[in-house]
């Protein structure tokens, strides 16, 4: 039985194992391998050597498993490294589900939205009662201060 923190050690341990094999291939690629740590450039000569062996996509996946079992015992993990992948689901012919268009959604009417730009709805104040509104204030205004 894995304990929590083992899983989550493990799963810290596989995303660095992952992200790290992806810039030491990258470096490699670049004429960069020479400025790695020595362990990352172990890890790459047996990816070499693997691929020699096996495809591209086994030969990463073994390179990257070698590395999460060695930083999950860096980290502390107990025991050996527990399997952090999820499986795929195998695929059955009865398990397929037809594709549906989702329902349109009903139009929301805004007060000040883009419905009244369109022309379609009424402007719950016109703009002429409101610049009225404003002339009559400041008249107002002026006539009081006099």
């Amino acid at each position: 039985m894995v304990k929590a923190a083992d899983m989550l050690i493990a799963r810290r341990a596989d995303t660095r194992a992952r992200a790290d094999f992806a810039t030491w291939k990258m470096m490699a690629k670049l004429n960069g391998a020479s400025a790695l740590p020595p362990e990352a450039q172990e890890f790459l000569a047996s990816y070499q050597n693997l691929l020699a062996q096996m495809s591209e996509g086994e030969a990463t996946e073994a390179t990257i498993g070698a590395i999460y079992k060695a930083y999950y015992a860096e980290m502390g993990g107990a025991g050996a490294a527990p399997d952090v992948r999820p499986r795929p689901p195998e695929a059955a012919a009865d398990n397929v589900t037809a594709f549906r268009r989702p329902a349109p959604k009903p139009k929301t009417t805004s007060f000040f939205g883009a419905g009244a730009a369109a022309g379609t709805q009424k402007r719950p104040l016109p703009v002429a009662l409101i610049f009225a509104c404003l002339v009559v204030v400041y008249v107002g205004i002026r006539l009081y201060w006099r």
